[in-house]
């Protein structure tokens, strides 16, 4: 099922031109780190979930690459870009073999179920 977004023919080409250029450096950044490691947690400072959620994925010996995005005082505008782009509405953002598997509570079903295994 796909969230309803509204729809390209709905908008200017100048929209358009924003929405595809909006923090694009870090959407790419994003996307080459999903291409080239098998387990990538995007997040931010502060945030407990993601702490979490790196502490469950280090402690089952599970090797991932960490990106960070400011904090609850700062780079609200990238964090913001990442979350238009992968539709997820929440950090930490886990990828998995190049699919988003969710946040921390999917992350340690994850691990439960043996599926992260290096």
């Amino acid at each position: 099922m796909n969230r309803p977004v509204l729809s390209s023919e709905k908008l200017l080409p100048e929209v358009a031109a924003t929405i595809a250029g909006y923090h694009q450096k870090t959407v790419s950044e994003v996307c080459t780190a999903i291409a080239t490691n098998r387990i990538v947690v995007v997040g931010m400072g502060m945030n407990p979930f993601v702490k979490k959620a790196r502490a469950a994925l280090s402690e089952a010996g599970v090797d991932f690459k960490y990106l960070e995005y400011g904090n609850y005082l700062s780079m609200w505008k990238p964090r913001l870009a990442i979350k238009m782009w992968s539709g997820w509405p929440t950090f930490p953002q886990v990828f998995v073999d190049g699919k988003l598997i969710g946040g921390f509570k999917e992350t340690v079903a994850a691990l439960k179920a043996g599926t992260l295994a290096n």
